[in-house]
């Protein structure tokens, strides 16, 4: 049970969402993730969307687990001299305030690389330096907006054809996972070098790296005027950008949300089948869901010929899973070897009990709060299972961060009093 990332020292300069759970994960691979936040105020998150009265947000709770806190004001000479010395004998190095403030406050890449030449400094930003939008702030939906995949999400014609962002942290925390694949790499690449360099993942870029399919299907419909595998084909004619597409798969397979039994009162009672394009496996779903016929007409039986009547494909799957519930199709064509997956609610994933027992799903004990439930890590080791502690309480190890760096009790006493640390 060795953590990866034992002995591995972290400060922590980030706040609400794309940062902190890059840092998080960096926590629960076993580094020593120092949070610096603002004297008396910390992270933003500590009391957005509050539960209960009087203690921390679950949106700090469920992003901060694992860490250590430490308040700080960085306006004062002090409190610099402070992050001066973590920085001495830190490994890396991680921001994402607003373009700019870092540098201002003294502590750019240049000014921490003289500090500490081995420090791998990290830092998330809405765009990269090159983009028109550089010193532009950004929030999880600008990210999504001009990442690409806002319009190419959501429903293609009606009352609903806007652009439409996902309820997944696409802007967010998939920018701090790519950030996060920076940072290993950046320290597997100063075990050779000695050296730590700069790593920068804008929240733009992160999101156009999700949607790469979206660029190969812009790709196809300027080469070839349509796109087959969307459900505008072949009935409505296509523009010049790729549209929205509703709840297609987005590869050349059949994939579509289909109603199940007890829809009218469930709005989650739907699931997804996809039907491959591989003789074989097409079969065994057209016999699993009573239409064997499909095997031999040849209006369905090969993939070209599906793409010209999968509204009627659709309409006929949907007669199947409609008298059905959404957990007995996933067994009868999961058996069938049939791709396909109930929509769970996120009441469904909590009380989820083989997701509880893998981790993914776990409770942690709060101090104040109680138990609380939250995310686990998500990567599963053979040899290492990551214990998710309870996010640290502002301040909560300032004393003992300042005694580590070196600072004696008079000295501590005396930031105090001047409320360089802990209003």
């Amino acid at each position: 049970m060795t953590a990866p990332l034992k002995g591995i020292k972290v400060i922590d300069w980030t706040q609400v969402q794309s940062g902190p759970s890059c840092t998080q994960m960096l926590a629960w691979l076993g580094a020593d993730v120092i949070k610096i936040e603002r004297t008396g105020v910390g992270d933003p998150t500590r009391t957005e969307l509050l539960d209960k009265p009087g203690l921390d947000g679950l949106y700090f709770l469920q992003l901060n687990c694992n860490k250590r806190s430490i308040e700080l004001d960085m306006k004062t000479p002090e409190g610099k001299e402070v992050l001066t010395r973590l920085l001495k004998s830190a490994d890396i190095f991680v921001e994402n305030l607003h373009p700019g403030a870092v540098a201002k406050l003294g502590f750019s890449w240049e000014e921490v690389h003289k500090i500490n030449p081995r420090v791998i400094y990290g830092t998330i930003k809405g765009f990269n330096d090159d983009s028109p939008f550089a010193s532009v702030k950004a929030f999880e939906p600008v990210a999504q907006c001009a990442g690409g995949a806002a319009a190419t999400t959501g429903w293609w014609k009606g009352e609903y054809n806007v652009p439409t962002q996902s309820s997944a942290a696409l802007g967010d925390s998939n920018t701090g996972m790519h950030l996060l694949i920076g940072l290993l790499a950046a320290l597997m690449q100063r075990e050779k070098t000695g050296e730590g360099c700069f790593v920068e993942q804008s929240m733009q870029d992160a999101v156009i790296n999700l949607c790469r399919i979206k660029l190969r299907d812009q790709l196809i419909l300027e080469n070839t005027g349509t796109l087959k595998h969307l459900p505008q084909y072949p009935n409505e004619k296509f523009g010049n950008t790729v549209p929205r597409a509703g709840n297609v798969e987005g590869g050349q397979v059949l994939g579509w949300c289909y109603r199940c039994k007890g829809w009218e009162n469930d709005p989650n009672a739907f699931v997804y089948i996809v039907l491959q394009n591989e003789e074989k496996p097409f079969a065994a779903a057209a016999t699993a869901i009573g239409k064997p016929e499909w095997i031999s007409d040849p209006r369905f039986n090969t993939p070209a010929a599906r793409q010209e009547v999968k509204e009627e494909i659709y309409a006929a799957v949907e007669k199947y899973t409609i008298t059905r519930d959404k957990i007995q199709i996933v067994d009868e064509l999961g058996k069938a070897g049939v791709p396909c997956g109930p929509v769970l609610s996120m009441l469904e994933i909590k009380n989820d009990q083989s997701l509880r027992k893998c981790g993914t799903i776990v409770e942690v004990d709060q101090p104040k709060r109680g138990k609380f439930v939250t995310i686990g890590c998500p990567p599963k080791f053979s040899n290492y299972k990551p214990e998710v502690k309870a996010a640290p309480m502002l301040g909560e190890h300032t004393d003992e961060i300042l005694k580590e760096t070196g600072y004696t009790d008079e000295e501590i006493k005396q930031l105090r009093s001047k409320h360089v640390v802990c209003k």
